[in-house]
C-alpha cells in the first residue's frame, strides 16, 4: 500500500546514531537526509512551540524528496485556551490569542516554504476540564467559528485529549466539516483502534494515527532519555495495522507518527509495524 506513511514524532536524537544516523549532526535540518532514507513522513513538534523561521521551513523541503510529507503541529499559542503560568501553574489567565485567525495565518506564512510536503497540519488541544472548556458544544461552536474564517491550504486534523468528547456529535462535526481526527494512542485515553471501531463511518479517507505511549515519566526513568531500544512492548501494534489496511484508506492516506515514549525506541517501533504490516498485506 503506497499511501502508507510511517515516521516519528521529532527526529533529532543523538541515540538514534546507529540506529538511524551515522552520526551526530548540529541541527535538526541536518538530520533529515539521513532520515528520510528510513523514513517517508515525520511530525514537527517544535513549531508547537513557536512560530517557526521560513528559512527552517525552507531547509525541511529542501533536505527531503519529493515524497516525503510532514504533520506540521499548530503553534500553541493558538490551540490553548489558558496562557502557560510556570510560576503560578494553578492560575489560569485566559490566552486571547486562542483560536486567533491573525495568528494563524502568520503560522501559515511562516511555513509556505513547506507547502508543497505537508500532508497535515494538526491542531493539538490539551485536556479540556470545565475551567477551560465549558462543554464539547461550546467547542464545537468555537473551532467551527474559526474554521470558518481561515485559510485551508493543507488538510486540518484535530487531536483532543478529551474521551468525553468522543462522540457522535463531535465525529458528526468533523465529518460535516471535512476536519481529521487525529487517533491518540496516550494515557488516560482509549485504545485508537476501539475508538476506530466505533467510529469508522464517520471517517474520510485519510487516517492519522498518533503512538505516543503511556506514563512519559516512567519511561524517561526506565531509559535515562536513551532511546535505542525496547523497554515497554505493546501488544495493540497489529490492531493498529489492521486499521491502516481497512479499504476506507486505499484512495487516501494512512499516517502513523511514533513517539519514543510510546515503547522506549520510534525506530525500532516503526521496523516492528513495517513487519506486521508485510506480513497482513501478504496474507490477505
Amino acid at each position: 500500500m503506497s499511501n502508507l506513511y510511517l515516521g516519528t514524532c521529532s527526529w533529532n536524537y543523538d541515540s538514534w546514531v546507529g540506529l538511524v544516523y551515522t552520526r551526530k549532526y548540529p541541527n535538526a535540518a541536518d538530520y533529515l537526509t539521513e532520515y528520510a532514507q528510513h523514513f517517508n513522513t515525520a511530525e514537527i513538534d517544535s513549531w508547537f512551540y513557536k512560530i517557526p523561521d521560513p528559512i527552517e521551513a525552507k531547509r525541511y523541503a529542501e533536505n527531503t524528496p519529493d515524497s516525503f510529507i510532514f504533520t506540521c503541529k499548530a503553534y500553541e499559542g493558538i490551540c490553548l485556551t489558558h496562557e502557560r503560568t510556570w510560576s503560578k501553574p494553578d492560575t489560569l489567565i485566559v490566552n486571547k490569542h486562542f483560536l486567533s485567525t491573525d495568528l494563524y495565518h502568520r503560522y501559515i506564512d511562516a511555513i509556505a516554504p513547506l507547502k508543497k510536503k505537508i500532508g497535515l497540519l494538526m491542531f493539538e488541544f490539551e485536556y479540556l476540564n470545565k475551567d477551560k472548556m465549558e462543554s464539547l458544544e461550546m467547542f464545537i461552536e468555537q473551532f467551527h467559528d474559526f474554521y470558518s474564517r481561515i485559510e485551508k491550504p493543507y488538510p486540518i486534523g484535530i487531536e483532543i485529549r478529551n474521551k468525553n468528547y468522543l462522540t457522535p456529535d463531535y465525529f458528526k462535526f468533523l465529518q460535516s466539516e471535512g476536519i481529521i481526527h487525529v487517533f491518540s494512542e496516550k494515557l488516560y485515553m482509549p485504545s485508537v483502534y476501539k475508538v476506530f471501531t466505533q467510529y469508522r463511518d464517520y471517517l474520510g479517507d485519510t487516517l492519522v494515527v498518533r503512538l505516543l505511549g503511556g506514563d512519559r515519566l516512567e519511561i524517561e526513568k526506565t531509559t535515562n532519555k536513551t532511546w535505542n531500544k525496547i523497554v515497554d512492548e505493546k501488544p495493540d501494534k497489529k490492531d493498529i495495522i489492521s486499521m491502516s489496511l481497512d479499504t476506507k484508506f486505499s484512495h487516501g492516506k494512512v499516517i502513523i507518527n511514533v513517539n519514543n515514549h510510546y515503547e522506549g525506541s520510534a525506530p525500532l517501533t516503526i521496523a516492528a509495524l513495517k513487519q506486521i504490516y508485510k506480513s497482513k498485506r501478504d496474507a490477505n
